[in-house]
């Protein structure tokens, strides 16, 4: 059996900082795989710009220069992580039996691609990269994060408890992936539907070297948002729920009040009134988040575009 042809897909965004300290560790590690025999010749370190404002793709291109083993793909425009996540991965099934997915900043523990790498010898297709713990995190980061998984489970997402987007995927499991063609992408929930034989490695998750997280608050919770309404049509049907509750109880309230010939002041008329209004803008502002991707997704139009490359992405060179 040949070595396997790896293909590390990093996406990135202004990650200058961290960049020229992650690229040398990747490259170390590429090097310690292939004298082990662990990947062969054709494996490659490929970069994704997502339209960076940064030098970010002034030192992707320098690396390329370096050493034949980096590639790179810029986009010409910035689609965010899942879309840069994606080009990268259609684009490194071209070359590769298997490509590993993470994270510019390498909080994500590379040592651990030898583990990732002997299951997908084994016959995984898919393999999660899971954190072991989650004691780094702030109280508030960790517990928007176990409400986050709660919530997807609540309404029926399937999703790798603590996994991000650090994974193996096969070129098999690749290839089904392409099969997916919505325009609101939620990997982490998608990536679980394609099946296959799958697995898990477990590690520490370490701290950022430099730079900002690329996910506050607010990306988290538009992400979050993402990831319930591409995958789960309960808010629907709660909503309705709700609605029909909350018409039982006024036509409840409204016989009470006339039996006992008693009006409702003008306090109560109002505060009925305002939950109502609310009531009605929050089911306004969930079926607006539906009828958005429908709009998305109708649209069909393309995902990304890739402005340029660095270094031989097209083929195998060794081929």
């Amino acid at each position: 059996m040949s070595a396997v042809k790896l293909a590390l897909v990093i996406p990135c965004y202004n990650e200058e900082e961290v960049l020229p300290d992650t690229n040398e560790k990747l490259r170390r590690k590429m090097t310690e795989l292939q004298n082990d025999g662990k990947i062969g010749e054709g494996s490659r370190i490929l970069y994704v710009d997502d339209g960076s404002r940064d030098a970010t793709w002034a030192l992707i291109s320098k690396f390329c220069a370096e050493d034949p083993r980096v590639a790179g793909v810029k986009l010409a425009h910035n689609r965010g992580h899942q879309t840069a996540l994606l080009a990268g991965l259609e684009t490194a099934k071209e070359f590769c039996d298997c490509a590993i997915s993470l994270d510019a900043d390498l909080q994500d523990d590379i040592e651990v691609f030898g583990q990732f790498l002997e299951k997908y010898e084994n016959g995984c297709e898919i393999v999660y990269g899971v954190r072991s713990s989650r004691e780094k995190d702030t109280v508030f980061k960790r517990g928007t994060a176990q409400g986050f998984y709660k919530l997807m489970k609540a309404f029926g997402v399937e999703l790798v408890y603590n996994h991000a987007d650090y994974r193996l995927m096969s070129r098999r499991a690749l290839e089904a992936l392409g099969e997916y063609q919505e325009t609101s992408l939620f990997l982490r929930g998608i990536v679980p539907m394609i099946g296959y034989k799958t697995d898990c490695v477990y590690y520490s998750r370490g701290e950022r070297l430099a730079g900002e997280s690329k996910y506050p608050l607010k990306k988290m919770l538009s992400f979050a948002m993402d990831g319930v309404t591409s995958f789960s049509v309960k808010p629907l049907r709660l909503l309705f729920s709700f609605g029909v509750i909350l018409l039982i109880l006024a036509v409840i309230g409204a016989i009470t009040a006339l039996a006992l010939g008693q009006f409702v002041g003008f306090w109560g008329i109002f505060c009925l009134i305002a939950a109502a209004s609310g009531v009605h803008l929050i089911a306004a502002g969930v079926l607006g988040e539906y009828i958005g991707k429908i709009y998305l997704e109708a649209k069909k139009r393309p995902r990304y575009r890739i402005e340029t490359t660095a270094g031989d992405v097209a083929k195998n060179p060794n081929e």
